[in-house]
């Protein structure tokens, strides 16, 4: 891949990022509840979210599920279930600390690093749009008279740091509306906000062709 060709794909990348979207939302909530450095597992399982959907869509299963409407509809389902799930739980953690004290507030439970990874990377993973996506995104910047390997590893590499960056940067702005949202009223509202969000997301997909 050429230097040009490189940029592209990097700008291009970059602003499908930065979109926000569940993921990003799941990132705020982890950097607020935990701190930054202690959700480090959730950011390393959405970018290895990420990294798995383009590694499928580089091995042609973003044409299989193009093929397969079936195949589409029960992952689409699985998916729409799951930010439902998050729904659910994100609306319970809004409704205990309705009737929570501050100091229980104050110090949430730290989940271990596989819960923290695995939640974050099944949200990353539970929308197959996105092999659909980067199916269709990845050949617009791949040189037929190179090497496909070497191009493919590039892309993703660029992806893989740009994707954890951005997160980064998402738990990193959370700081600042931080002493807000960790108070009583504060939380309690982000949960809920989360909630209608995460829901608001599942129906998306359901309702989508």
């Amino acid at each position: 891949m050429n230097l040009e060709t490189w940029l592209l794909f990097s700008g291009a990348a970059l602003i499908v990022i930065l979109i926000p979207g569940p993921l990003s939302l799941l990132m705020v909530g982890n950097s607020l509840n935990y701190g930054l450095r202690r959700s480090l597992p959730a950011f390393l399982g959405g970018v290895s979210a990420s990294l798995c959907l383009l590694s499928a869509s580089a091995l042609g299963l973003g044409a299989l599920l193009l093929a397969s409407e079936r195949v589409f509809g029960v992952l689409k389902l699985i998916g729409a279930l799951y930010l439902f799930y998050l729904a659910w739980q994100s609306w319970r953690e809004s409704r205990r600390g309705a009737g929570a004290t501050p100091a229980q507030l104050e110090t949430p439970a730290l989940p271990g690093f596989r819960a923290l990874f695995w939640k974050a990377f099944a949200l990353g993973a539970s929308n197959p749009k996105d092999i659909l996506f980067f199916a269709a995104f990845l050949p617009q910047f791949i040189d037929a008279g190179r090497p496909l390997a070497g191009q493919l590893a590039s892309m993703i590499a660029t992806w893989a740091l740009l994707d954890l960056a951005c997160k980064l940067a998402y738990g990193l702005g959370a700081r600042g509306a931080a002493r807000y949202l960790r108070s009583g009223r504060g939380q309690v509202w982000f949960n809920r906000v989360s909630a209608g969000l995460f829901a608001g997301a599942g129906s998306a997909s359901l309702l989508s062709r």
